[in-house]
């Protein structure tokens, strides 16, 4: 049987079952991890803001302190400094309120004593160094992230000032005056700078982030679902192509090792399909009768009977005779049908034979063998009823030889009698012994030693003839369990046929050898005599069948008796004017120590 081999990968062979099993397993891993990424990117938008805010409350403080270090800063200085610094990109407002939420100071002066931090404790907030933070909407709902804590431009400084309404102005006011006791300056009012940043770009660049990573997870699980999915496509493909493979392994060596001869057209009409089988039947290779044409390699009755086929769309079944190379008629018996698919609808034709010469061979040999059964029964009544008179007639022909001893005449006719009723006597026994069934005894005899004693037997015909014998016979071949007795019977037979048959000078061969397959022991005999007809030929085990003038037709079906009562088989090859072969294959069963 033709052998697969395929190279796979190795993952094809992991069951699709735990990837599914992985994939569920990771799946909430990987939501986790997004959605945890996402928030991280949210802190770290939050802490960039904040960190900003800080540094622009810083940055403003310090301008402040420096130019409160070198004059005297009146509300117009700071007012400008606050509209200098809300100039950075992302900047909405930056204000300096007090702690009851009224506006200072402010980038937008007319903002400039209006009302901010509703909803915040700015008592806390002014007197805590700690940055806070807040989202809050703007115009058109803009989100804004702001940034505030206490304003303390002159924390760490002697001397300062501070900034107040004062008839609706912003004045500087110097709270920084001698004093006798050590201590800390006393505190001016309490204050609270605001820095408003827009949040839309850095909003934008967070969503941004966000959709590129949802992106990316939306991709990575897509791919990990493709990669899913195709690894139970390639096991389902593996799994069919395995499948396939073997089913197509399957009806190949069914289709070449089917005992009947396959001949399969296509819808094209050529050959596409021609078994071993068919090759020997018709004695046509594989490579002159594929993807040819029918009439173009097949015999005339088969491929006419592709073309009834296809005016008659239905199953045809027959026995014909079919000529092939040599002028050789093989009887046939042939099926042919079309083969339709339910989708694809027609595909072709299939015709299927065998040869039926054994078949016929066989029916032959059973009709003969109930011939001679009947015969056979019919024979051993006349044998019995003719018997006693034959005893009769002897008798007489005996006492008339003795009385009429003095007349020659009438003794030698009594002679005669004698002759004839003992001739006829060998016949009925012969008859009789065909008649009854065979009894053999069986013992290990060697065939070499029969064969050599059996030739011996015949050395005096052969001399008188002048014709030579050649002998070859194995010495491998062991005893055999068999009857010698009836056995030198055939042999004898049989080489009296043989030199019967030959003129002067001719040549008998005898042969002991094993048969093509080594197992089988076979006799074979032939001679250079004048043959036998073609028509005689399937008679010749017949009772009472014979060329010759004096013989019974008894001789050699006795010899088929008793070569078949030793599970043998006999065969008989030969042409007239080119001698005769006789085969005679005993099983290796009776080989002694044969398994």
């Amino acid at each position: 049987m033709e052998k697969i081999s395929r190279k796979t990968n190795w993952w094809v062979g992991i069951s699709p079952w735990i990837i599914l099993g992985a994939v569920l397993v990771l799946v909430p891993l990987f939501v986790f991890m997004t959605v945890e990424n996402i928030n991280q990117q949210k802190k770290s938008t939050t802490r960039l803001l904040l960190a900003k805010g800080a540094a622009l409350i810083r940055s403003f403080e310090a301008g402040a302190r420096t130019g409160m270090m070198g004059m005297r800063w009146g509300g117009f200085q700071v007012q400008r400094l606050l509209g200098e610094t809300a100039k950075q990109p992302d900047i909405i407002y930056l204000m300096v309120t007090d702690s009851k939420g009224k506006i200072l100071a402010h980038n937008d002066p007319s903002k400039i004593g209006q009302r901010h931090g509703a909803g915040l404790d700015l008592k806390k907030i002014a007197n805590s160094p700690h940055v806070n933070r807040r989202q809050v909407s703007g115009k058109d709902n803009a989100k804004i992230f702001e940034v505030f804590r206490q304003f303390a431009p002159t924390r760490g400084h002697t001397g300062s000032q501070v900034w107040g309404m004062r008839q609706g102005r912003l004045v500087a006011t110097d709270w920084c005056r001698p004093h006798i006791i050590t201590g800390g300056p006393p505190r001016g009012p309490d204050q609270v700078i605001f820095v408003g940043l827009d949040m839309g770009p850095v909003e934008a660049a967070r969503k941004e982030g966000m959709r590129h990573t949802l992106v990316m997870a939306i991709a990575f699980l897509l791919i990990g679902f493709a990669g899913m999915v195709s690894l139970f496509l390639a096991q389902a493909y593996r799994s069919a192509k395995t499948s396939f493979s073997r089913l197509k392994v399957f009806s190949d060596n069914l289709v070449t090792n089917m005992p009947m001869g396959l001949v399969a057209i296509d819808m094209d009409g050529k050959i596409a399909s021609f078994n071993q089988i068919a090759e020997t039947i018709l004695d046509i290779s594989s490579a002159e009768a594929l993807w040819k044409m029918p009439d173009e390699v097949l015999p005339r009755p088969l491929w006419k009977l592709i073309d009834e086929l296809k005016s008659n769309r239905g199953m045809i079944e027959k026995e014909m005779d079919c000529p092939v190379k040599g002028g050789k008629i093989i009887p046939l018996e042939v099926i042919a049908t079309f083969l339709e698919e339910e989708f694809e609808g027609f595909l072709g034709y299939v015709v299927l034979f065998r040869d039926l010469t054994q078949i016929q061979h066989l029916k032959k040999e059973v009709q003969r063998s109930q011939r001679l059964a009947s015969i056979g029964r019919l024979a051993a009544g006349v044998a019995h009823e003719i018997r006693n008179p034959l005893s009769s007639i002897k008798g007489f022909a005996t006492y008339f030889k003795e009385r009429y001893r003095e007349v020659p005449e009438d003794q030698k006719t009594a002679e005669v009698m004698i002759q004839e009723v003992e001739r006829l006597n060998r016949v009925v026994g012969q008859l009789l012994e065909f008649a009854r069934p065979m009894s053999i005894e069986e013992k290990p005899t060697s065939l070499q030693t029969l064969i050599q004693h059996s030739v011996k037997l015949i050395e005096g015909d052969l001399n008188k003839k002048q014709i030579s014998i050649d002998t070859d016979m194995s010495p491998e071949i062991g005893k055999m369990m068999i009857d010698p007795d009836r056995f030198k019977q055939v042999l004898l037979n049989l080489y009296l046929n043989a030199i019967e048959a030959m003129g002067e000078e001719g040549r008998l061969s005898v042969t002991l050898r094993r048969d093509k397959d080594g197992r089988n022991i076979q006799i074979v005999i032939s001679d250079t005599g004048a043959g036998i007809k073609e028509v005689d030929l399937s008679h010749i085990f017949d009772p009472y069948f014979t060329s010759k003038s004096s013989g019974t037709g008894l001789g050699l079906a006795i010899v088929l008796k008793i070569i078949e009562s030793h599970g043998g088989e006999i065969g008989v090859e030969s042409h007239p004017g080119e001698g005769t072969t006789v085969t005679i294959t005993l099983p290796y069963s009776r080989e002694v120590g044969a398994p």
